[in-house]
């Protein structure tokens, strides 16, 4: 089969071509190269051509909790199944925005390990998932009321961390600030954390957005910084230094930014716990988001590894809105092509998934996105999602 469009982004950052196409045969891409070329090496491959549209990798969400129901207005109702129902149509969703790689981040114990093996079983058709088992707080830290595992001290950690892998998980996570500039966790838990994962060649992120928690997480060496909300230019150099990558997730705190503004505006419900909580922080969003908006630019050209993440979880809000996050990094200050890599190539790298998907390239997966217009020079081309193909499957069409 050969997918043709006037515009292919191969998602490394810089490349675009004009009339591209690629081969796919059996899930595999087999040639990237302009259409014409290709379709005469090809004469008999049936071709689907797009027209004025680009074709450019599947995409990467890198901060996801698909089996976040808190914010539910029912919230009684959810038991394991409910919980479970819930998690496949979050997962089903993303395919509408054109991801087919999501790290969950945190969900209820065994829910990402169950759900990925309901996909491999034919069970339920779900993107990519690599995930952590529930991220590790402090006793009364940031998420212990939304299924977080609770742990203190050294010891504890590096149990809850064997514990958590041994049941399957790819990641670990551990949370460490919320709102204010007290860190949870101490140097010495974190350092420790760091420590055993990685002499199990185990990966780990960790939710700080405050100082001096980014530093701590910085210094004990996190493989990637969640948040970042007030990260110094300093910190992201040193991040280059030590090879780690940040997921700033600006679209969560600049949604929940625009939320408080409207509550307090127009009032609103705040029947659900996630709605009340956002309410109580609303002093906290607005430095929040002007921080993305005043630093992203600087901080990205540090060379910091910038991945895309959502983090949505307040109901109602756009599920796994991964086209306004690279929306905002286009109107902070990076051009569409940078931001289309944060999605693809980066996460690809991070993951250790270079070799199977994250660009349109000979041998790699084919996992394909098809959007209206030229994403290359108007990122709100993302917004029209036409097409996504999963391992050379179509898994979405847009009824369009």
């Amino acid at each position: 089969m050969i997918i043709a469009a006037q515009n292919l982004v191969t998602g490394d950052g810089a490349t675009l071509l004009k009339d591209g196409a690629i081969v796919v045969d059996k899930g595999i891409i087999c040639e990237v190269g302009l259409g014409r070329e290709i379709m005469s090496r090809y004469p008999d491959e049936s071709v689907v051509d797009y027209g004025k549209a680009t074709i450019l990798p599947g995409l990467f969400d890198m901060h996801v909790h698909l089996g976040y129901y808190y914010s539910q207005p029912d919230l009684d109702n959810y038991d394991d199944f409910l919980i479970a129902y819930y998690a496949a149509k979050q997962a089903e969703t993303a395919f509408t925005q054109g991801i087919t790689t999501i790290r969950d981040l945190s969900s209820p114990h065994n829910l990402c390990k169950q759900l990925r093996l309901a996909g491999e079983k034919g069970y339920v058709t779900i993107p990519r998932l690599i995930h952590t088992d529930a991220g590790i707080c402090m006793t009364g830290g940031h998420g212990h009321t939304d299924g977080i595992e609770q742990v203190d001290g050294v010891d504890n950690i590096r149990a809850a961390i064997r514990r958590q892998h041994r049941d399957g998980a790819d990641w670990i996570k551990l949370l460490t600030s919320h709102r204010s500039d007290i860190p949870e966790f101490t140097q010495e838990e974190l350092n420790a954390a760091v420590d055993e994962c990685h002499r199990r060649n185990i990966r780990t992120a960790v939710h700080a957005g405050t100082q001096p928690s980014i530093e701590m997480c910085i210094n004990a060496g996190f493989d990637t910084i969640e948040h970042g909300t007030f990260m110094t230019v300093a910190q992201a150099e040193k991040m280059v230094e030590n090879g780690q990558a940040w997921t700033p997730t600006i679209t969560a705190y600049t949604y929940l930014y625009e939320y408080c503004r409207k509550l307090q505006a127009e009032g609103g419900d705040l029947s659900n716990p996630v709605a009340a909580a956002a309410a109580r922080d609303c002093a906290y969003f607005e430095p929040a988001a002007r921080a993305y908006r005043d630093n992203f630019k600087r901080l990205y050209a540090t060379g910091v590894t910038v991945l895309a993440g959502s983090d949505m979880v307040l109901y109602g809000a756009p599920p796994m809105p991964i086209n306004r996050e690279l929306g905002y990094m286009v109107e902070y200050g990076i051009t569409p092509l940078e931001a289309i890599r944060t999605a693809t190539v980066n996460p690809a790298r991070v993951l250790g998934l270079a070799a199977v998907t994250g660009q349109l390239a000979i041998g790699l997966t084919a996992d394909v996105l098809v959007v209206g217009g030229d994403a290359a020079t108007d990122i709100a081309a993302l917004n029209d999602v036409k097409c996504v193909y999963f391992g050379g499957k179509m898994v979405y069409q847009s009824r369009q």
